[in-house]
């Protein structure tokens, strides 16, 4: 018995029956397809290559070789790496800041290749600090791009600071080292400032100088003032006529230098007016002033023989308030009219006030100030002027002393060499601006730095 059954009539037997509906086959395929997907076994790509799913990585075998996905992955990522980090600054140091008061940490570093200035790649550092190596660090400034130093004002002295600096760009940032542990603390000498040390000792030494060589009985040469020769003619003048003679010292108090130089004159103004027997008045606007002043006439009518001429009520105190020490002053100016009035000291609004009315009774007035603003007023209406360091070379002169006319003397030998080492500066670094000469460019550069200011 055969078991072949055998073909259907009419049909040749290489034929198979058709699917009663064509699109069931892509269903199934579609399905099948997206089946696989989620569940683990085989897949076979549309090259033939088996992939096969395990442990979350998909492996592809071909010609023998398995290669799992996160490895071609990874090897793109290589291929095409981009630097996730900004080159650091090479090199970094925080110590303390030499030559201060303490409290500041100077913190440098050396800029990067990187680093082209404004405009180029890097667009600055940040500056953070640490009490220790490992952290935590904070924020505490920014600076700009090619910038080398950062100032750290901030600080307590006896205590180590880290710091660690961070190169800024548009994608990232590169950390330094840490620099440190840097202590602050002050220094007693001000290395920086030698030149200022320098010149100190100069005028000290000239001071020194001729304070001695007066004391031997040097007498050095102080050009004449012509309010201080006035004086005479004008206590003569007040005495011929029978008037008072008014001095006013100005309206601050003796702590003011200004008040100590118009005292200082008024010794002297005493003494004249107790030769010549005349009356000399003093109102002030401070009970110190008229404690001093009372004191320094006294002892000048002593000292030129007519202790019976001095008048203790004819040095009196009105007010501490300005305008109303200033109305006093009037009110006597214009009653008694005073054959000479003399103004030293430290005057204000009330400079002008003064004068014109000195001026309108017709006296004798000299005046000396070192203040700017009250100069014009003194200058127009008065007919002498000591003019602002006059005030003091006058009171100096008519002392006597060898300590005020040592320093005076002292102080003008500095200033004339002082002028002196400017006018020598500005000739030397013209020429060498324009001849380029490089032993006087090096002359040039060493005057600029002896008379800089400017801390290191």
């Amino acid at each position: 018995m055969s078991l072949v059954r055998p073909a259907p009539r009419g049909r040749p037997d290489h034929q198979t029956r058709p699917p009663r509906n064509p699109l069931l086959l892509p269903l199934a395929l579609i399905l099948g397809g997206m089946l696989m997907g989620f569940l683990p076994g085989s897949v076979t790509s549309a090259s033939g290559q088996v992939e096969t799913e395990a442990g979350g990585q998909v492996e592809t075998e071909t010609g023998g070789q398995v290669e799992t996905e996160a490895g071609r992955r990874a090897e793109g990522a290589a291929g095409d790496a981009v630097p996730q980090t900004a080159p650091p600054p090479p090199e970094i140091e925080a110590r303390d800041t030499p030559s201060d008061r303490g409290e500041n940490i100077t913190v440098t570093w050396t800029p990067p290749p990187e680093d082209t200035g404004v405009g180029g790649p890097v667009f600055g550092y940040r500056i953070e600090r640490g009490l220790s190596p490992e952290g935590p660090f904070e924020h505490i400034g920014q600076a700009s791009p090619g910038a080398t130093r950062y100032d750290d004002t901030n600080v307590a002295d006896g205590l180590p600071y880290y710091y660690r600096v961070i190169t800024l760009t548009a994608s990232a940032e590169g950390t330094s080292g840490i620099g440190g542990p840097a202590i602050a603390a002050p220094q007693w000498i001000n290395t920086n400032q030698w030149n200022v040390f320098i010149v100190l000792a100069l005028l000290l030494g000239f001071n020194l100088y001729f304070i001695e060589h007066i004391k031997a009985g040097g007498k050095p040469f102080i050009r004449k003032i012509a309010g201080l020769e006035a004086i005479n003619e004008a206590v003569g003048r007040a005495t011929e006529m029978g008037r008072p003679i008014l001095f006013v010292p100005g309206i601050q108090d003796m702590n003011d230098i200004q008040t100590v130089a118009g005292v200082t004159i008024l010794s002297y103004i005493a003494r004249t007016v107790a030769e010549y027997d005349s009356r000399l008045v003093v109102p002030t606007s401070r009970a110190l002033v008229m404690t001093t002043a009372r004191e320094t006439v006294k002892e000048a009518f002593l000292a030129a023989g007519r202790p019976e001429s001095y008048d203790e009520s004819s040095i009196y105190y009105i007010t501490d308030e300005q305008f109303g020490y200033v109305a006093g002053v009037n009110g006597y100016m214009v009653r008694e009219k005073p054959a000479t009035c003399f103004y030293m000291g430290a005057f204000f609004a009330e400079s002008l006030i003064l004068a014109e009315t000195g001026n309108s009774i017709g006296a004798i007035q000299v005046a000396g100030t070192a203040m700017p603003a009250q100069l014009p007023f003194f200058v127009a209406a008065c007919d002498y002027t000591l003019i602002g360091e006059e005030l003091f070379a006058a009171s100096a002169y008519l002392s006597g002393e060898p300590k005020q006319l040592g320093s005076i003397k002292g102080q003008d030998v500095g200033k004339f060499i002082g002028m002196l080492s400017v006018a020598v500066g500005v000739l030397v670094l013209s020429i060498a601006m324009i001849t380029g000469w490089d032993p006087l460019v090096r002359v040039a550069e060493w005057i600029r730095i002896f008379w800089s200011t400017e801390l290191a």
